[in-house]
């Protein structure tokens, strides 16, 4: 965005004054701090204060930079960032159209990453868009990854503290989101990858009654959710020796020697962080569906995928594509991305919305293919990212959409926002309601 454009803005709230900014047709506010914490503790509130200034750079966890997604989606700005351990900060986007007692759906943006990478305001994931079709607010969440948030399982280091941030985030919502013209009785939490796997847990979690009504799960390896514990003790046993390193950048360095191996752990070890079972504020693993099943009535949830999720990670590695990437290889190469996809993501969604259909719930599943014949990896992991949040000038050059025109990814993208936008109001998707063709979104009903 231009700086040009932009024109200051305060929002006059109960947390204080806070500055943003307004500038094509929406309202926003950046980096505002919902709460703090030490080294491996819990996040303590942030207290009200008089008046509210952005940082002048994103703070951002501390984590290493994936060559992967640097291929894919584009490179990270570093200079537009600054490290942060204590890394508890949102941000609110607003239309600018707006009367005074009206009251707008709120959906909160919890990104994906592996638990691992990322943050909450990256271009790739600005709402600007959004915003403006469709009359929404959006918050987007930053939280603690990595070391810091999601691996842990002794005194000095517990577990889950990324899934405390969360929960801290979603207080502040409820408690301020009225001063921004949001609704705090209309909250959608909305997560892609380990995003997702983050709010399917958060559904069950200890003290979140109230802070949410509805869920869009989108792309969650839930398939990878399991039996984590022997793998998660082994690698924070491995990783003591840096609690008390004062070098983040050498904190980084080092705890990639020592992730545990996908020889011995399975597909699981391909993220190495998670959330942990056992540990505030989830139950016991063996507990884990009686709770998602009690829970039923309490959330509206729509939870899908992407039809070929894994050639994110398979059909653009050069050591596979030397020898799988043409003729009998690319028919194995196929047959894998299929079946690693369904293992990983389709069948446990699938598994997810049938259980909690069963147990009352309401639960739409969806699933976005690819319909270009000359789009070579096809609806891969990170696709609905573009389609949910526009931004051209963001994602135009991405490796993921080589091929794939800016104008098809927007004629998608916006009936897809539309339809997510009708259930964050409502939590139904009508069937009158339009459908893009690349889309398959039905309800479960038993």
């Amino acid at each position: 965005m231009k700086s040009q454009q932009r024109e200051p803005y305060v929002f006059n709230t109960r947390f204080g004054n806070i500055t943003g900014w307004k500038e094509e047709g929406v309202i926003r506010t950046a980096s505002i701090r919902y709460a703090r914490s030490e080294r491996f503790q819990k996040p303590v509130p942030e207290p009200p204060s008089s008046d509210i200034a952005a940082p002048i750079k994103t703070p951002v966890c501390p984590q290493k930079i994936s060559p992967l997604v640097e291929k894919m989606i584009g490179p990270t700005q570093i200079d537009d960032f600054d490290p942060d351990e204590s890394t508890q900060y949102l941000s609110v986007i607003r239309p600018a159209d707006f009367t005074e007692n009206e009251k707008l759906p709120v959906i909160v943006w919890i990104h994906g990453g592996s638990h691992e990478i990322g943050c909450g305001d990256l271009p790739t994931s600005d709402a600007g868009e959004w915003v403006r079709e469709q009359q929404v607010i959006v918050v987007n969440v930053s939280y603690r990854l990595g070391l810091f948030g999601f691996l842990g399982g002794d005194e000095t280091r517990p577990a889950n503290l990324g899934l405390f941030d969360m929960i801290e985030a979603l207080k502040w919502i409820r408690t301020y989101i009225a001063d921004f013209g949001g609704d705090a009785g209309n909250i959608t939490l909305l997560g892609q990858s380990s995003g997702g796997d983050a709010i399917a847990h958060l559904m069950i979690a200890e003290g979140v009654d109230n802070l949410f009504q509805r869920v869009i799960i989108q792309s969650a390896p839930l398939g990878l959710r399991h039996k984590r514990q022997k793998m998660s003790a082994e690698f924070l046993k491995k990783t003591e020796f840096l609690k008390d390193e004062t070098d983040i950048f050498k904190m980084m360095d080092e705890y990639g020697k020592y992730v545990p191996s996908v020889m011995k752990y399975g597909l699981k070890a391909a993220m190495p962080f998670g959330t942990q079972y056992g540990f505030p504020p989830l139950c016991n693993e063996n507990e884990a569906g009686k709770k998602w099943k009690a829970n039923a009535k309490k959330y509206d949830v729509l939870i899908g995928l992407n039809n070929d999720e894994t050639a994110f990670y398979l059909k653009t590695s050069e050591a596979f594509n030397k020898y799988f990437g043409k003729g009998l290889g690319l028919k194995i190469m196929d047959q894998t991305v299929r079946k690693t996809t369904e293992f990983i993501y389709g069948k446990p969604a699938e598994l997810f919305a049938e259980r909690y259909a069963k147990a009352g719930g309401n639960v739409y599943l969806f699933r976005i293919h690819s319909k270009l014949n000359d789009n070579p990896i096809g609806a891969a992991h990170c696709i609905d990212l573009p389609l949910i949040f526009g931004n051209k000038e963001a994602w135009e050059a991405a490796e993921l959409l080589k091929n794939v025109s800016w104008e098809y990814i927007h004629e998608n993208g916006k009936k897809i926002r539309t339809l997510w936008a009708e259930f964050a109001r409502t939590g139904q998707i009508s069937e009158q309601s339009e459908r893009p063709d690349i889309l398959n979104v039905r309800k479960i009903s038993f």
